[in-house]
């Protein structure tokens, strides 16, 4: 490994790498939009479709079987092939980002499919030599450094090992009963992996253990992210996992972290990087920013999060429901409260055009962020995150929408301003605020995108007079400006 890239402020180990410090920038932004795309999308049939089309009785086996052929004959490897990305416009994207809200931007490097979006000297199954023609990840970070937005990239690529090795597997029963899957062809080791001892005896969802203990994978994933740091010198890295790989004092994951960090404070002075994975046990979080997948925490975190979703599906999917932008608006405002921030994944179509709903779901993005923006961005979390009976659901992936109530706020703070964002509009025309304490005296209301508003308070609680017509259709704000002792 260079030097440069390996020389300076953090070494390989929890307790150097202890020391990080979110950056500023991170906890400004407080949204980000991702691009979760790659190959998998050319069925418009979902996430995980590369490990599920060589599952027999899975739904997207199916749907292979029927729309490209049996996976013995026609496997991912020719799905990979006819991804194109013919109509992908980075800049026109990331314009649409930029007016939705977003305040920094994530890219996909790579999933658990093995493919890489970018030119790569590990891995020759990447987007320049099969598919686009194209360095996708390239092409996107250009996008963003012209717009000024930090630019992150994730890796799927710890569970890909154990993931892929059902594609060694073949038919049970019928026709192909017995006949290997194309996984099975050495021609093809470099996308399928060395990995048929990892097959499971029976059908399984997930792949058990999620992470593998080869060691020349190890390596391989090391030199795999190293070429992404190196060559992209990204200012967020998320692992879809825990730190890689296993529970031991060290890990090819510390490498990582480190020569993010190092290469960070090389080019700015200090590092402003954030390094990403979902392991909660506080003397591996405290490595960088822990992220929660369609999840949250309860109340405020003294340390900054993320919640990471996706409008629908990860993977482009025909079949999909979305969220509404009121619900992804809900959402934010719920964790931006409690010191977190969002992520939201916007599926692309595989010729990289966004859908009409997707569009149309930025586009009120942005009005929202545009009226409301104030008291999301560049915020703090208040005394207390909010007040009112309604509350999100924290169990697994649970998303659903909360029928919230007019008695339900959701509070940020910035300098003397406390933020109140009504999570329903009152029909009374009443927003009555319960949460200040006794010492905290309200100079003067105003309701964003309306302008001043009466008031009154006494013994804490503060009602506003709020006007006929509501600026926004979800999580309208009230901006209360504190009166200085």
């Amino acid at each position: 490994m260079p030097a440069a890239a390996t020389d300076g402020p953090f070494e390989a180990t929890f307790e150097s790498l202890g020391g990080f410090e979110c950056p500023e920038w991170f906890r400004d932004a407080k949204f980000g939009i991702w691009s979760h795309w790659g190959p998998q999308s050319v069925p418009r049939y979902g996430d995980w479709y590369a490990r599920n089309m060589y599952r027999e009785d899975s739904d997207q086996y199916r749907y292979h079987l029927r729309t490209y052929g049996h996976p013995s004959e026609v496997g991912y490897k020719d799905v990979v092939r006819q991804w194109k990305a013919e109509r992908f416009d980075p800049e026109g994207l990331m314009d649409r980002f930029a007016a939705a809200g977003a305040r920094y931007f994530v890219a996909q490097a790579t999933h658990h499919d093995n493919f890489f979006n970018y030119d790569s000297a590990v891995n020759p199954w990447n987007s320049t030599k099969v598919g686009p023609g194209k360095d996708i990840l390239a092409l996107w970070k250009a996008a963003a450094d012209e717009r000024g937005l930090p630019f992150g990239v994730t890796e799927h690529l710890g569970a890909a090992f154990s993931w892929l090795a059902v594609s060694k597997g073949s038919d049970k029963r019928g026709r192909f009963a017995g006949v290997p899957y194309d996984g099975s062809d050495p021609a093809y080791r470099d996308l399928y992996l060395d990995n048929a001892g990892y097959l499971p005896a029976e059908d399984v969802v997930v792949p058990d253990p999620w992470y593998c203990d080869d060691a020349r994978f190890h390596r391989y994933w090391l030199d795999a992210i190293t070429e992404i740091i190196d060559r992209y010198q990204p200012d967020l890295l998320y692992s879809d996992g825990a730190l890689p790989f296993g529970d031991v004092d060290y890990t090819p994951g510390l490498d990582t972290v480190a020569r993010l960090y190092n290469t960070s404070a090389r080019i700015h002075g200090t590092n402003r990087a954030v390094y990403q994975q979902k392991d909660r046990r506080p003397e591996v979080s405290s490595v960088g920013v822990l992220d929660i997948e369609r999840s949250q925490t309860p109340s405020i975190s003294p340390a900054p999060w993320q919640t990471d979703t996706s409008v629908g599906d990860w993977f482009y999917n025909v079949r999909d429901v979305y969220k509404s932008a009121g619900h992804v608006v809900e959402m934010l405002v719920d964790i931006v409260s409690k010191n977190g921030n969002l992520l939201l994944n916007v599926p692309q179509r595989p010729d990289g055009t966004l859908d009409l709903e997707c569009s149309q779901l930025l586009d009120d993005l942005g009005a929202w962020t545009k009226t409301c923006g104030e008291g999301i961005y560049g915020t703090r979390p208040f005394r207390v995150f909010g007040e009112g009976p309604g509350s999100v659901v924290i169990d697994g992936f649970t998303e659903d929408r909360v029928n919230w109530s007019s008695s339900d706020f959701r509070f940020t703070r910035r300098g003397n301003t406390v933020y109140a964002f009504q999570m329903a509009w009152p029909d009374d025309g009443r927003a009555v605020i319960r949460s200040l304490a006794g010492h905290e005296s309200v100079a003067a209301a105003r309701l964003l995108g309306h302008g001043p508003v009466e008031f009154e308070q006494a013994h804490g609680i503060v009602v506003v007079r709020l006007p006929d017509t509501r600026p926004v259709d979800v999580a309208n704000c009230i901006a209360l400006e504190m009166a200085t002792a």
